[in-house]
């Protein structure tokens, strides 16, 4: 589950990425993530959808502001944008989320933001620190999305949760969601 970035700035961040040499940039959409890769059975996935409208809908749209670089270095080889504004709800959310159907443990303590650099060389990952130093971008968030990965290893966003939707039950599972390809997308 993650929040996706909207354009501009969802190119913006991709092409940093790819112009890093980051092996998964083709593969990741810019995002800030709620619960990470999550593997779940396929039985169980109406109740996850159930449980993800459900926690979307009390939700009002929020303001995520991104401005500069941040690094989980030397723990993880990671350059990040980091948020300035909407952190909070975004954690917020994020404990929503990992609770029910999809209650985990955190191995770190959780910390949004939006990777631009993963798994590449230290000047690599030096050059990414610098040049994003001054990034900026601001942006609304209305909703966030359940991302599956395909067989040619690529994140989709399958289905989209938009905020208050209460008493909405116009979902395909009564839930008030709606399935990617439908104009969903953020």
């Amino acid at each position: 589950m993650a929040i996706g970035i909207p354009e501009p700035y969802r190119t913006e961040l991709q092409d940093w990425r790819e112009r890093l040499g980051d092996p998964n940039a083709t593969l990741i959409i810019p995002h800030v993530t709620l619960l990470g890769p999550t593997t779940v059975s396929l039985a169980d996935l109406p109740a996850i959808e159930r449980h993800l409208a459900h926690t979307a809908r009390p939700n009002n749209p929020f303001t995520i502001c991104l401005r500069g670089s941040g690094t989980f270095r030397p723990l993880s080889p990671v350059i990040y944008v980091a948020l300035v504004a909407g952190e909070a709800r975004c954690a917020t959310l994020a404990a929503a989320v990992r609770s029910g159907p999809l209650e985990r443990p955190l191995n770190f303590p959780y910390h949004p933001h939006v990777t631009v650099a993963h798994d590449i060389a230290e000047d690599g990952l030096d050059r990414a620190y610098e040049a994003l130093a001054d990034y900026r971008a601001e942006f609304d968030v209305r909703g966030f999305g359940l991302y599956e990965r395909g067989a040619d290893l690529r994140w989709r966003q399958i289905r989209f949760f938009p905020f208050g939707q209460q008493g909405d039950e116009s979902g395909p599972n009564g839930d008030g969601g709606r399935r990617a390809g439908t104009g969903s997308r953020e």
